[in-house]
């Protein structure tokens, strides 16, 4: 069975509606539920206020689209009976329906399978990519034990795969592609990573704007500045704390879905911390500092036990050139290179 054909599988299109008024989000005037890409801290959030959730899935494309399989949203019950939205699929074509039909996924429990564009049965929604999307619908209970591995998981840091046919759902810690789709009987198997984290070192403008892009850019935000001010952080970074970068390090761990940018300018609390990271085999390792600086701090590194693999790892003077030298400008180019680096695989939906 293809997925043109698990998506034209009957559905109950002339029920009533529920007793709720999706909100229209394809007519939302600040669409900002598509900011989000990890579904993970809505889910955290519906289970925490006992709330059943639609979880929808993007897992089969044909043609162009904005996003690839394993995209995902997230529609939660809001107050006066709306549904608040996370995540997008085609950036205003079909979100709208989709929060309609996990309307009804929610009040009746069954999954749906959605066919939009080519070939769909919904002849007046239209895609401007000329693509296809398919997509499945399922209503996830705030006891669902899968939710709560698959959080379990997130917040150890573990790789799992979330295993589902819309009816019954499994997590498995484990590796294997993004999504992985089996028609007959129809079964999907989606891989969440660990949330993507940034580890700052420094409290000077660039530091600062390195953190607060991350942030802004739904990374998991860690902001250290030995013996820094007492009291919260001026940006809302996931942690701040006052210790040197290495003892962060050591405390919280580090991997592949892990960066360190170490940012104080002082040597004697960066290289440690990126010989930390480097031995954790974070994911990205970076020192800003002058190119004149590099064949000391190498140097410094190498008698501290580095080897040449890791230093090979390590980037001084990082971030993308002729951007400019303000803040915001070095900000940007050293981010854009913490998302390729962290994207290995070219894997994110």
């Amino acid at each position: 069975m293809t997925p043109a054909e698990i998506a034209a599988q009957p559905q109950d299109e002339t029920a009533p509606p529920p007793e709720m008024a999706p909100f229209d989000i394809a007519q939302a005037d600040w669409p900002l539920f598509g900011w989000i890409d990890d579904v993970r801290a809505g889910l955290a959030r519906a289970r925490d206020a006992n709330t059943p959730c639609v979880l929808a899935t993007l897992y089969a494309v044909e043609g162009s689209a904005p996003r690839g399989p394993g995209s995902q949203m997230l529609f939660v019950p809001g107050p006066e009976g709306t549904l608040a939205a996370e995540g997008y699929f085609s950036g205003d074509c079909i979100e709208g329906d989709v929060a309609r039909h996990a309307a009804h996924v929610l009040a009746e429990g069954h999954p749906r399978h959605l066919h939009y564009g080519a070939g769909s049965p919904w002849i007046d929604i239209r895609l401007r990519c000329g693509g296809a999307l398919h997509i499945l619908l399922e209503r996830v209970a705030p006891d669902c034990p899968a939710s709560a591995a698959l959080l379990e998981n997130a917040r150890t840091r573990t790789v799992c795969r979330w295993i589902s046919d819309g009816q019954t759902r499994r997590v498995e810690a484990g590796y294997g592609p993004l999504l992985d789709c089996t028609p007959e009987p129809f079964r999907l198997a989606r891989r969440y990573d660990p949330p993507r984290r940034l580890i700052v070192s420094g409290g000077d403008p660039g530091a600062l704007a390195a953190a607060q892009l991350a942030a802004l850019s739904r990374f998991e935000t860690v902001l250290v500045r030995p013996d820094g001010p007492h009291g919260a952080a001026p940006i809302p970074v996931s942690q701040y704390r006052r210790e040197d970068p290495a003892t962060t390090i050591e405390r919280l761990g580090a991997d592949r879905w892990t960066a360190f940018l170490g940012a104080t300018h002082e040597d004697h609390l960066d290289l440690p911390g990126c010989l930390a990271a480097l031995r954790a085999e974070a994911g990205y390792v970076a020192m800003i500092g002058a190119k004149s600086r590099a064949p000391a701090r190498l140097a410094a590194l190498r008698a501290a036990g580095a080897t040449p693999e890791q230093l090979e790892r390590l980037r001084l003077s990082p971030g993308i050139t002729g951007l400019g030298k303000s803040p915001w400008e070095v900000a940007t180019g050293i981010l854009a290179e913490i998302m390729q680096a962290l994207n290995p695989a070219a894997e994110r939906a």
